[in-house]
């Protein structure tokens, strides 16, 4: 009962974090909650600690989407205001930043409550210790979080030179199909771009068609047809003319057609998957397959693109092992 077994593993991983961050236990704040922001590259963090009878309750960091001329105040307050939609605030909040409407922001949180809120931003004592504690903390993650980011987009700069893309991709669709002796088949697919794994955008595709066990060009037709279809249907590629008779380069309605496309398989596959696009009217999407090496050694992949000979890229290329990340994950979601 794997589901089960997972469940119960995270809500003993979750405890574990609770116990191992009660590190700090103010004597003179029973409830709090504790927001700190930075800013750095263009980027906001704002770290959160939750502290109730006495003792830390844990952490967390929210990196929020925000227009960058904004002031981490700012930032801050609209933070806030969203924070508690969904859950009561408690009786104390502490800010590393001074906001605008404070005081209007205690009474509304005060409402909510149905009992008093004060919202301070603390400048000396055990409280200020408190939110510079958070103001490290995000500090600390907001930096772990840019280097990810730019290991990231120059893995993914990487792969636009290897692939011949024209910049680097946004937004990669990796497909893989997997089945149980034949039977259960089932086609996934994952989704990666500059912020890494994207998971809420992974789907699963059941196979519904009347496939022969085993037929992977089968499976591999109906996900992609039902993929795309769907995609044109959503998602229509818009022109905009640009007053010259021809048509603008392309954009996409809502993001989310993708910039590279990546199968599991060698030139069968490879003219399979163009084969199935350019039924739908589909020429743009660049399509690589990828094909395992002899005796499936990773670090031998060959690959294989329209107008191009099949190539491989050095054993020890950071962007080959991105790759191979990438194909993986489909694999083991599929």
């Amino acid at each position: 009962e794997f589901e089960r077994a997972a469940v119960y593993r995270d809500r003993l991983a979750a405890l574990s974090a609770v116990q191992s961050t009660q590190g700090i236990n103010p004597r003179g704040v029973e409830e709090a909650d504790v927001f700190a922001a930075v800013q750095e590259g263009g980027q906001t963090c704002i770290q959160v600690f939750f502290f109730r009878t006495g003792q830390n309750w844990g952490n967390r960091a929210y990196y929020p989407k925000a227009d960058r001329s904004l002031e981490a105040a700012e930032v801050l307050s609209s933070f806030i205001a969203q924070f508690y939609d969904d859950k009561p605030p408690p009786s104390l909040v502490l800010l590393s930043h001074e906001v605008e409407d404070q005081a209007l922001l205690a009474e509304a949180l005060s409402a909510r409550a149905g009992r008093r809120v004060e919202v301070q931003a603390p400048k000396r004592g055990e409280k200020k210790d408190l939110v510079d504690h958070a103001h490290q903390n995000a500090r600390e993650a907001l930096g772990r979080q840019l280097a990810e980011s730019a290991s990231q987009m120059k893995l993914l700069e990487g792969l636009a030179r290897a692939f011949g893309l024209p910049k680097p991709p946004r937004r990669i669709e990796v497909y893989d199909n997997s089945h149980i002796m034949g039977s259960n088949a089932v086609g996934g697919m994952i989704v990666a771009g500059p912020e890494g794994f994207r998971r809420r955008d992974y789907r699963t595709f059941n196979i519904r068609s009347d496939i022969a066990p085993g037929d992977d060009f089968g499976m591999m037709r109906e996900v992609l047809e039902r993929r795309f279809r769907r995609l044109l249907k959503d998602a229509p590629k818009v022109h905009e003319e640009d007053g010259g008779g021809e048509a603008a380069p392309e954009e996409v309605a809502d993001g989310s057609w993708p910039d590279l496309v990546l199968i599991d398989g060698g030139p069968g596959q490879l003219a399979a998957a163009r084969a199935i696009l350019a039924d739908l009217g589909i020429a743009d999407v660049p399509l690589v397959g990828i094909a395992k090496g002899r005796d499936r050694e990773a670090g031998r992949e060959t690959f294989h693109m329209a107008g191009h000979e099949p190539f491989r890229l050095e054993p020890r290329d950071p962007v080959l092992y991105f790759v191979q990340r990438l194909r993986d994950e489909a694999h083991r979601f599929a």
